[in-house]
């Protein structure tokens, strides 16, 4: 694992096509086939402050298979989390190590709070949510649930791992495309 960098456009698009339906769906809320040359562009040419990616590598086939970010939002102090696992690395861990990571490099730019906006379709929604402990429900409109969970002074502590594990396995949708993540103006 390591900061994403331009270049890896190629290692980007292969985990992408490595993703299900069910979970290009899930992470881009649209039936996305492929990313065109701006969203890897967002997604690749980050300023590793206000914009954080990491991304996973295979150590055996060096294929991409995951990448955790951040982007802060207007406060200066939270941002938008997001972590996407490639199918078959599913399970594994990898999501926890990407969550860690991402969490330790938001502490290091001053961000205190990820929030995650999330689709409220999903029936299980207020049970998931009831059991995140801490985890805080900042709004709810117009079919979306938006959650901020505090950052741990170390780790990721297990209410924001409840949420980015949730997140990311699908139980609950993101709502927002990871390009169409609010970026901090200025």
């Amino acid at each position: 694992m390591r900061p994403i960098e331009p270049g890896d456009n190629a290692a980007l698009q292969g985990g992408f096509a490595r993703l299900s339906e069910q979970s290009r769906y899930q992470r881009f809320m649209s039936a996305v086939s492929e990313l065109s040359e701006s969203q890897l562009r967002y997604l690749t040419e980050v300023d590793h402050r206000d914009h954080e990616a990491l991304i996973a590598f295979d150590p055996e086939t060096g294929e991409g298979i995951g990448v955790g970010r951040f982007v802060r939002l207007d406060d200066g102090v939270s941002a938008e989390a997001a972590v996407t696992v490639v199918d078959d690395w599913q399970g594994r861990g990898l999501g926890t190590a990407l969550s860690r990571l991402l969490a330790d490099r938001a502490r290091d730019e001053g961000i205190e709070r990820f929030t995650a906006l999330l689709l409220a379709t999903n029936e299980q929604m207020h049970d998931v949510l009831a059991s995140l402990g801490p985890a805080h429900v900042l709004s709810r409109d117009a079919g979306t649930v938006e959650v901020e969970v505090a950052i741990p002074e170390r780790g990721i502590g297990e209410h924001l791992a409840g949420v980015l594990r949730v997140v990311a396995g699908g139980t609950v949708e993101l709502a927002t495309p990871p390009w169409g993540l609010r970026a901090r103006e200025g």
